[in-house]
This record gives C-alpha cells, structure tokens and sequence, in this order.
C-alpha cells in the first residue's frame, strides 16, 4: 500500500509540475507587460525598469521559470541573507557556501503585481467561502441526486421516474453561467420579496454596527447554481447503477428470504451502487471549486473564482498560478481519498 500511495504522489506531483510548465509559459507569451498593468499606461521607463526588477521580469524566460520552481518547491537553494529567511521562512539542510543553503521550506507563490500582498495569505482569505460554496453545494447535490436516483429506479417508467429523468437532462444541458444569471433573475430579482434573496453578495457582508457578520442568504443561490449539474449527474448514475444492482441473483436471493423492500434497497443495492456515484462526487467536487469561478463573478461572491477572474484581467500571474496550483492540489488529494472510498465501500477492491 505505501509504495501504491508513493505513485500516486509522485503523479500528483508531475500533473502539478505540468500545470506550472504550461501556464508559465503560456502567460509569458501573451501580449501583455505585467509592469506596465501595474503602474499604468503612462509610467516612464525608469519606473517599469524598477518593477520589473522587484518581480524579476528583467530575466529571460527560462531563468524566471527556474526561480519560480525553486521558489515553489519545498527543498531548494536560499541565500544566507536575513531578508530571504523573512521572505522564505526556511530552515537550512546543507550548507552550499557561505552565502548559501540547501533550505527546507513552505511553497512560497511570491507576490501579487497589483496589490503587492503575499500571494498565499491573499488567498487563503477568500478560500474559506469557495470551500463552504463547492461543499454546501455538493452536500445538496448529493443527498437530492441519491434520492431521486434510486426514487426513479424503484419506480421505473412511471411519471416518478420520467420527471427525474426530464429534470437531469435539463441540469446537465444548462452551462453553469447561464443557470446562474437565470437563476439570479428569477429569485434575486423577480421573485425577491417572497424569497428575501439578493441577486449578488458574499457570505460575509459588512454591517456599520456589528462589522463584518456572515450572511447565509448570499449562499443559497449560488449553492442551487453550482450544485445543479452535479446533482443531474448524481441522479442519472444512481437509477442506472441501481437498476443493474436490482437485478443482481442475491437481490432475488433477498426478496425470496423474505426481507422488506427498505433493507433490500437501502442495506443491499444502494451501498453496491455507490462505486460509480462516489467518483462522479469525487470528480465533481474537485471541479466545482474551477466552476465556482463563473458562478462567484455572476454572484459577486468573494472566493477563489472571483479573485481569479480579477487577477486574470489584470494579468496578475502570481495569483492565477497560485489559484490553479491550489486546484490541482485539491484533484490530486481527492482522487487518493476515493480509492480509500473504494476500499472501504467494497471490499472486493484491492489497492495495487
């Protein structure tokens, strides 16, 4: 099992590797000067001659690229410097010289072009909502999907079963962006005396008497929007992979011992049909946090997608690869989480 686990690391890291590869060279070929989005249109030479120094833009590209994998790696050369143990936090290994050390340290994802904040602690204060968003909205998904899956498979080809279906096909054809300004309309704007709902705002919202208190109503549209093509997908697998396990010999087997028809559903075929429904929630909960990124900017909801977009149209690209990396990272760890999911759902799996 540690050498299947050790594997999986070892490609978790090279997916991320290839991430940085591609991103960093794809913004270093774009048209845009990061030092002139900073200081503006009308910045002299001197100025952007300085900012691109502080960023290290002055380089040519495969010596930036080289500085930034040894910045984000948690072993790599440091100088001997008080400023670089402020900026890195590291703790040396092997002395190299004098004037440096092979370090041991966090990933440091460098600074922001606009705002000049450290890029981690920047977004670790929006992560906090998209997580609290992709997790309510996979928690619905999951516990409606579930149900009206298996509802529609007990009562198939009834107007049960029909409408389930009808409602799938439409969450799944229906782009998340669209879903949401529709969704928005209809019960922030149309509908918002009944519902008391807001078209846009975050959870946290600031009050002038109590400062910032958290606004639950902000999540729920949201919530429906993101949660809404999983929740089609979650339904369609569990009623196929129900009627499959409902006409299994030991279901037969269960009805003729004369068992009820709860403990066969719900003690026997449900917990044999989750293996397909676990990695459609896997895989979707790991891609609600990239489609979050619509979603957040219909809704103006501050989180990782909204900061991300907003960093993009400044071509602030410390935060973009910083936003992406935090994404591959979350693949990579849900993917090990399920096949432990596997593993104790069906003993029948085998890590190898």
């Amino acid at each position: 099992m540690l050498g299947y686990f050790i594997r999986k690391i070892g490609y978790g890291l090279a997916v991320m590797l290839g991430i940085v590869v591609v991103v960093f060279f794809l913004f270093n070929i774009l048209p845009v000067d990061p030092a002139r989005m900073t200081q503006g249109q009308r910045a002299d030479v001197q100025s952007l001659q300085t900012v691109r120094k502080e960023f290290g833009l002055d380089k040519s590209v495969p010596v930036q690229f080289a500085y930034y994998i040894n910045d984000l790696s948690p072993i790599g050369y440091q100088e001997r410097t008080i400023e670089a143990q402020q900026k890195y936090h590291y703790v040396a290994l092997i002395p190299l010289s004098a004037n440096s050390v092979i370090a041991l340290k966090w990933p440091y994802l460098r600074r922001s072009y606009q705002t000049h904040k450290e890029v981690g602690p920047m977004l670790m204060s929006v992560i906090p909502n998209t997580l609290i968003l992709a997790t309510s909205a996979m928690i619905f998904a999951i516990v409606i999907g579930i149900f009206l899956g298996t509802l529609s498979a007990v009562h198939q080809n009834t107007w049960i079963d029909r409408a389930s279906i009808a409602f799938s096909t439409l969450g799944i054809s229906a782009p998340s962006f669209f879903a949401g300004i529709l969704i928005a309309w209809i019960f922030g704007f149309v509908l918002a005396k009944y519902t008391g709902l807001n078209m846009s705002g975050s959870l946290y919202t600031y009050d002038p008497f109590r400062g910032e208190v958290i606004t639950w109503k902000n999540l729920i549209l949201p919530m429906l929007t993101l949660g809404l093509r999983p929740l089609a997908i979650i339904v369609q697998l569990t009623r196929s992979a129900m009627l499959d396990v409902l006409g299994q010999d030991y279901i037969r087997t269960a009805r003729a011992k004369g068992l009820s028809e709860r403990a066969i559903i719900y003690k026997h075929a449900l917990k044999n049909a989750l293996n397909p429904v676990i990695t459609a929630i896997a895989n979707w909960f790991a891609s609600l946090l990239a489609g979050s990124f619509f979603v957040e900017y219909v809704f103006g909801y501050n989180g990782l997608g909204k900061t991300t977009v907003d960093a993009l149209e400044m071509s602030d690209f410390p935060v973009v690869m910083g936003s992406i990396l935090f994404i591959t990272f979350i693949f990579v760890v849900i993917n090990i989480l399920v096949d432990l999911l596997y593993v104790w759902i069906d003993p029948r799996v085998k890590l190898s």
